[in-house]
């Protein structure tokens, strides 16, 4: 049956089948998902901001779109995935609060995940499926074993992406 393993705000962690990750509370965060299918070996990364160059003082890299991504794929590497094998599925993003004005820099939701797309882009991790946007908070439940990603929103049910 396996287990859940719970990844908080700005962490990331590493699982294998039969657990399963689960993270909770994401706003404008992004749950960010990687795995290898072949050996049923997946991550995931809740991440809070899209930039670790934007930030002074950046201790936490899981805190980050960028670093985080790059701390994932080494940990996955260590735990016996393949690179050209890694396939990702992300969720959140959302925009919790109305702001009056049309600047870009509270419309943090919207620019992590701009920032996370980008940096799977960059890295050549093929992005399968997205749950990003809308006003909603989301609970992600993802198996490494399947692939399959639960949304959860409150008052609107789940859904596997």
């Amino acid at each position: 049956m396996g287990k859940i393993i719970q990844v908080g705000m700005a962490d990331f962690k590493i699982a294998k089948a039969p657990d399963k990750l689960m993270t909770a509370g994401l706003g404008s965060c992004i749950g960010i998902c990687i795995y290898d299918k072949a050996v049923k070996v997946g991550a995931l990364a809740h991440i809070m901001l899209p930039s670790s160059k934007q930030v002074k003082k950046s201790h936490n890299k899981a805190k980050f779109a960028d670093t985080a991504i790059e701390m994932v794929l080494e940990e996955l590497r260590k735990n016996g995935t393949n690179r050209s094998r890694l396939l990702a599925k992300i969720a959140g993003g959302a925009q919790m609060f109305n702001f009056s004005g049309s600047s870009d820099i509270i419309k943090i939701g919207e620019r992590n995940s701009l920032a996370v797309e980008q940096n799977l882009q960059k890295e050549g991790i093929k992005l399968l499926a997205k749950d990003t946007g809308g006003n909603h908070g989301r609970t992600l439940i993802f198996s490494p074993e399947t692939g399959d990603l639960i949304v959860r929103i409150i008052g609107r049910g789940e859904r596997v992406i």
